[in-house]
């Protein structure tokens, strides 16, 4: 070989070691996510609709006390995502030790398990909406399980959630208002054509100005990904409407902070409630979470949305 060449081929041969070493990197990252999942001690399964399906429970200290009923909160991960990514990245378990509530992150489906897991809220997401997934009755049956197993009050049940999991979380809201006391989707959306809920449910909805993936002005994503059937989303401020609609509620209350971040609040019958909040420098995150996280963006931390949803879960009641 020339004595030109030997600094080229040194070269190339670091690059293909460090590709090699990248690649170890992440298979090991993503081996070490399948290990947490599988051997989390709180992971739990149920045989639903012939599926098995999973999710993690977070009892609080105070779940020893069998005759104090505590308030449940079901946390939903994002499309590709799971149970580990959604504790991580909402913090909720760190809220409900302190709060002494129980709180419990299911698990959509995927044609691997544990791997880019979904929900079927309708018009999206993916695998579990291409094959019809029963999600709204694996939520049901999920329910039943935890309050034969549980000290759970069956009047102050709560569901949250993110992008897919927010549309979910609405789609639960419609179809379990006989169970479920409030919901707070984040940056998620309805898309018009659904059925009122038979019974009122509290909603506080939070999105985000700056976010393509579900547009606050409504219609399809403005990026290349999109998980949907073709239905449009609806813009952020009729999502409320929608909420505010079934729950007998007046006009809104409208207010900015200096941001430029709209907080809508409505006046509803029966002691419920309903909020939304627009963020102006808010896009596809949960904010004042953890960001990083793939087809999302980093979150905005002068909001923090697991403060603002407990505080609002905690004075609603079914």
């Amino acid at each position: 070989m020339p004595v030109s060449s030997l600094p080229v081929a040194r070269a190339l041969n670091l690059l293909v070691i460090s590709a090699v070493l990248i690649a170890c990197v992440v298979r090991a990252g993503n081996a070490e996510a399948r290990r947490r999942l599988d051997t989390d001690a709180d992971r739990q399964y149920i045989v639903h609709d012939g599926i098995k399906r999973s999710y993690v429970v977070r009892l609080p200290a105070a779940a020893s006390d069998r005759t104090h009923r505590l308030p449940l909160v079901l946390v939903l991960h994002g499309g590709g995502g799971n149970a580990t990514f959604a504790e991580s990245m909402t913090g909720f378990t760190r809220v409900a030790q302190a709060e002494g509530f129980i709180v419990v992150y299911p698990e959509g489906t995927g044609r691997r398990p544990g791997m880019m897991l979904t929900w079927n809220a309708g018009h999206c997401c993916g695998h579990a909406m291409r094959g019809n997934i029963d999600d709204v009755g694996f939520i049901r049956e999920l329910l039943d399980s935890l309050a034969a197993r549980y000290p759970v009050d069956p009047r102050r049940i709560y569901a949250t959630g993110m992008s897919n999991g927010g549309m979910m979380v609405h789609r639960l809201g419609i179809e379990l208002s006989d169970r479920i006391a409030a919901i707070a989707p984040v940056v998620a959306t309805v898309f018009g054509d659904e059925a009122r809920p038979a019974q009122a449910v509290s909603a506080l909805i939070i999105n985000g100005q700056l976010d393509r993936n579900v547009p606050p002005g409504g219609g399809p994503p403005r990026d290349r990904f999109n998980a949907w059937d073709g239905t449009p989303a609806l813009p952020a401020g009729r999502q409320a409407a929608f909420w505010a609609g079934a729950d007998q509620c007046g006009s809104a209350h409208e207010s900015r902070d200096a941001s430029g971040s709209l907080h809508l609040t409505y006046a509803c019958a029966n002691g419920k409630a309903v909020e939304s909040y627009l963020l102006a420098d808010s896009g596809h995150a949960w904010p004042g979470g953890e960001g990083g996280r793939r087809r999302g963006d980093q979150p905005d931390t002068s909001f923090d949305a697991t403060a603002v949803i407990w505080n609002f879960f905690q004075s609603q009641f079914k």
